[in-house]
């Protein structure tokens, strides 16, 4: 029996409320590839789904089956054809995707039954609906490749799952469509997934993959995950990038994710399923665990230029005026514009924040974070923070850190932690302001 510490459970289940609370009544569409059941990750990841479920959440379950697909083929003496990054299914191939799916569903039901105690699954009920809820239609020849019974989502019963999900029930989607006519087709785990998203306007869409998500260093696969693409960030990456033809292609699950988000679903997730608990870390973690890409709409999330001095200086003024901010001119912001990032909106600006980096002691400061007052708790403080870690990695550095007057809670909240002034690199040190009592608060990143 393991114990369990009241000094740190007790501060680690309040830092998960406000996610409870936030994503309550939320519809998610959560999408899993057949290798994460061929890996034998089933069982978790249904218990953790149901944690999601016991929170509040309305579930879309979209399951894949390349792998189960394969081995029926193979069983079979029959070889799997792929094209464009997708599969040729002859009759062959649909008879082993219909055999594979059944097969599935029934595990996947199976999983969601479990009630063992002393397990996540104890006392909980979780429904699990499936039906023909898509209607599809051919991906037909291209290029001169006919996929026969291959095709794409052409509707969503969006009310019927609403009605469902709006009952308490888990809705499955296996990748399969029928067209008006009763023939069947054989669709993509990702197509099924997005369409859905999109039909149910969902709040999220999540991807659990054989990918870790998308590395901050495209060509180094070492390198840590981007946990956050601004969608027109994420849009000039597909673009750069080649047609994907194998799941493991940077492309082959972002171009979903920027599907989904181009029409309406603000954020979309490539999420590792063999990291243990990586949905509940994504969803009830401020960092996450993958790649979140994330429609920013009207609000502009970017680098500064010469052109925002202006606007910053003007937002920063009440600021410094009642003693929250450290006075600075527009001679010291004019040589300091390219460590800023504002958020912008129809040309004004009301966010910004800087970052000072000291290379050979791998940190660096944050500065300057502000919103402007009729703005504050959106959400965008949150967003020009990430931005400047995601600066800070790609710096290489190994933590951040701020000096507050006020805002010292604030960031507690976000994973800093306080230290003495003395912690502080030398350079930064000698300006430090004894008079101001600032406090001293680090991440590590």
């Amino acid at each position: 029996m393991s114990l369990v510490f009241p000094h740190t459970f007790v501060p680690w289940f309040r830092s998960v409320a406000p996610y409870i609370h936030a994503y309550r009544g939320k519809t998610f569409v959560v999408a899993i590839t057949g290798e994460l059941i061929a890996a034998g990750k089933l069982s978790p990841f249904a218990q953790d789904v149901s944690i999601l479920h016991a929170m509040g959440i309305k579930l879309v379950l979209v399951h894949g089956f390349r792998p189960q697909v394969n081995e029926q083929l193979r069983a079979k003496g029959h070889e799997s054809k792929f094209s464009h990054g997708r599969r040729i299914t002859d009759a062959v191939a649909l008879d082993c995707a219909q055999e594979a799916a059944g097969q599935l569903r029934f595990e996947i039901e199976a999983a969601f039954s479990q009630g063992l105690p002393n397990t996540p699954m104890a006392n909980a009920t979780v429904r699990v609906v499936s039906g023909n809820f898509l209607t599809a239609r051919p991906v037909g020849i291209v290029d001169g490749i006919d996929f026969q019974q291959s095709g794409l989502v052409r509707k969503v019963d969006a009310t019927a799952i609403r009605r469902a999900i709006d009952s308490g029930a888990v809705v499955m989607l296996s990748p399969f469509g029928f067209s008006p006519t009763g023939e069947a087709f054989n669709l993509s785990m990702e197509d099924v997934a997005t369409g859905t998203a999109i039909a149910l306007k969902a709040d999220k869409l999540l991807f659990l993959t054989e990918v870790a998500g998308i590395h901050e260093d495209r060509d180094d696969p070492e390198s840590p995950i981007d946990t956050e693409l601004a969608l027109a960030d994420a849009e000039r990456l597909l673009a750069s990038l080649p047609d994907p033809t194998q799941p493991s292609d940077v492309a082959f699950y972002l171009r979903w994710c920027v599907k989904a988000c181009r029409s309406g679903v603000e954020r979309s997730h490539i999420l590792p399923f063999a990291v243990d608990g990586a949905l509940l870390q994504e969803v009830y973690t401020h960092d996450g665990i993958g790649t979140m890409v994330v429609d920013e709409k009207l609000e502009s999330l970017r680098e500064a230029t010469a052109d925002d001095i202006g606007g910053i200086l003007q937002l920063i003024e009440p600021f410094e005026r009642d003693g929250t901010l450290v006075k600075r001119d527009r001679t010291e912001i004019e040589r300091d514009i390219g460590h800023y990032i504002v958020i912008e909106h129809d040309g004004v600006i009301f966010g910004c924040a800087a970052l000072y980096p000291y290379p050979e002691e791998k940190t660096a400061e944050m500065a300057a974070l502000t919103v402007a007052p009729g703005a504050q708790e959106q959400g965008d403080g949150e967003r020009m923070l990430k931005r400047i870690e995601h600066r800070a990695r790609a710096l290489r550095l190994e933590s951040i850190f701020v000096l507050t007057t006020r805002t010292m809670h604030w960031f507690l909240k976000r994973g800093f932690h306080q230290v003495e002034a003395d912690w502080l690199p030398e350079a930064r040190k000698r300006k430090y302001n004894h008079d101001r009592r600032s406090q001293v608060l680090v991440k590590k990143l």
